[in-house]
């Protein structure tokens, strides 16, 4: 299996520049263990050579691949179809080979949701998500797809906060609020799921804390966090602390690797063995 993407993106998606790249390592670990005699592999493509790219990957067979910033949503002009969640999107980060087709699907908001059902059924939840880009936009989407009640974006910028509320109370089953976050948030007590969806703590910015009130955490609360690098962040310790189950990043990276390799083998991975295979990286 085959990777199209930019190095530096890496360090963009980790926060520090890493001589493996996890999802490779976390990916072939399944095919070895499943006895697949594939390969994923990373390939840098600049902008100007995507589509090449894309049209090279068909004619060499390759079953699939992943795609990163900034090539998510550009790709999509060079695919056949679009799945529902990626449309509704307007992102790809996973291509899918069927029937001779190439197909886009995103499985960033899939992998939160399988991780969140682990603990939870996200069905009529009242979920608060700090961020509006484009993590924030891809479990937004795929939560209310699962049936959340009541989703509230709270982010800096209005323009963008207000953008995604807008896209998930029009096009969306559920009801979206915006809150600005230009001061201290307190997390309202009747809160289900709590998700951090910014990168607020990502290495190697340890000291950077989510701008709330951690007593407004409550303990029935669910609380996520989709920083993979420190897996423990200062939201995972308070969440811990105050009793809250909790989702760390490395949850989500795991599911969304077991959805693509699902989408291109038909096989359904060991997540455990991936997320072991993830630790080693990440020490």
């Amino acid at each position: 299996m085959k990777e199209l993407n930019f190095k530096q993106e890496l360090t963009a998606a980790f926060g520090q520049p890493i001589s493996e790249n996890p999802t490779q390592v976390m990916v072939e670990a399944a095919y070895h263990h499943h006895n697949l005699d594939w390969r994923y592999l990373t390939i840098e493509v600049g902008p100007n050579d995507l589509e090449a790219a894309v049209q090279g990957a068909k004619v060499m067979g390759f079953q699939g691949f992943n795609c990163t910033i900034p090539h998510k949503v550009k790709v999509i002009d060079y695919l056949d179809g679009l799945g529902e969640s990626a449309s509704l999107m307007g992102a790809v980060n996973c291509v899918v080979r069927k029937d001779g087709k190439w197909i886009g699907e995103n499985t960033d908001g899939k992998g939160f949701v399988s991780s969140l059902r682990e603990l939870t059924d996200p069905k009529g939840k009242k979920v608060v998500i700090f961020g509006a880009g484009g993590a924030a936009r891809a479990i937004s989407v795929e939560v209310a797809l699962a049936g959340a009640h009541h989703i509230t974006i709270v982010n800096r910028s209005a323009g963008r906060g207000e953008e995604l509320t807008s896209l998930l109370q029009d096009k969306l089953p559920c009801y979206a609020d915006f809150a600005s976050w230009d001061s201290t948030y307190s997390i309202p007590s009747e809160t289900d799921v709590v998700i951090n969806a910014t990168s607020i703590g990502l290495f190697p910015d340890l000291d950077a804390q989510l701008d709330f009130d951690p007593d407004s955490l409550l303990p029935h609360m669910l609380v996520a966090d989709v920083i993979p690098n420190p897996p423990t962040t200062h939201l995972v310790r308070d969440a811990r602390a105050k009793g809250c189950p909790v989702i760390d990043g490395l949850g989500m990276l795991v599911n969304q690797g077991v959805i693509g390799i699902k989408h291109w083998t038909g096989i359904d991975p060991d997540p455990k063995l991936m997320r072991a295979a993830l630790e080693k990286v990440f020490g």
